[in-house]
């Protein structure tokens, strides 16, 4: 769910987490090609899902050839990020849920094309354990691919106003939006910098599109590494909010086991 977070010595503590989920705000490869979310760019330029689109010489979207199957890990995303365990998480959020029609596997799958990193490396194992941490905090932070914006966030604008690299802007709030809830000046200030947007700005941005994108990092130290990563000076500090970590080790394990996977070690923080 959408909870408020406490700021951390972390500049970007969302891009930095492994299975960090940004909303992207410029055009995607595929959008280069002109295809619509979800379809691949084949070697041609034109656009389709079967092997002739998303095959070898596929240049973007969700491809399997030669750009979305190299190194190791867990094969193709889109093999394990079914349709099936995609709206399974959607079918427990309602009609009136403001991220019904935001939060699409289509999106999702073009995002991950534009990093080869994601999911592949190391073991198949240790992939699909990054999609299911990956997935869990989703799932978490809002509410089962529900809110797009935090609940009563506009009431505080989550702003430092004592880091002076990234400035509040007059007017603007930097409360959780998109299906991490990126917030603080700090982390929207690096955030739309690195994927293309002014983010001091426009933090609405973060909230508009639905194109998203991920990075690797701390899933090798284990679940409970992501979370201290996510939320730690709220959920691992003290035990101040012991249920909200123990919320997201439960849909961690949930995907796990419909992975058919181990879970590994150091689950909690």
């Amino acid at each position: 769910m959408a909870n408020s977070k406490t700021p951390t010595t972390m500049v970007l503590a969302v891009l930095a987490v492994g299975l960090t989920l940004l909303i992207a705000a410029g055009p995607t490869a595929a959008h280069r090609c002109g295809c619509r979310p979800g379809l691949c760019c084949s070697r041609h330029g034109y656009c389709g899902t079967t092997s002739a689109y998303c095959g070898d010489g596929c240049k973007s979207g969700p491809c399997w050839g030669s750009s979305g199957s190299r190194g190791g890990g867990a094969g193709s995303v889109a093999s394990i990020v079914t349709r099936s365990f995609f709206n399974g998480i959607k079918s427990h959020d309602g009609s009136w849920c403001e991220g019904t029609g935001f939060y699409k596997r289509g999106a999702f799958l073009e995002a991950i094309a534009a990093y080869p990193g994601f999911a592949r490396r190391g073991s198949e194992a240790d992939g699909k354990r990054e999609i299911a941490a990956f997935f869990a905090h989703v799932t978490h932070e809002t509410g089962h691919l529900c809110y797009i914006n935090e609940i009563d966030g506009a009431s505080s604008n989550y702003c430092n106003s004592s880091n002076t690299q990234w400035p509040c802007y007059p007017g603007q709030g930097y409360y959780g939006r998109g299906p991490l809830q990126l917030s603080w000046n700090y982390n929207y200030g690096p955030a739309g910098r690195s994927i293309g947007f002014d983010g001091l700005r426009e933090p609405d941005r973060v909230a508009q599109d639905p194109v998203m994108t991920s990075v690797h990092r701390f899933m090798p130290q284990g679940f409970g590494a992501t979370i201290r990563a996510m939320n730690g000076a709220d959920e691992c500090h003290g035990g101040k909010n012991a249920a909200e970590m123990s919320a997201r080790v439960r849909f961690y394990l949930q995907y796990c086991k419909h992975f058919g996977i181990n879970p590994g070690s150091n689950l909690t923080c």
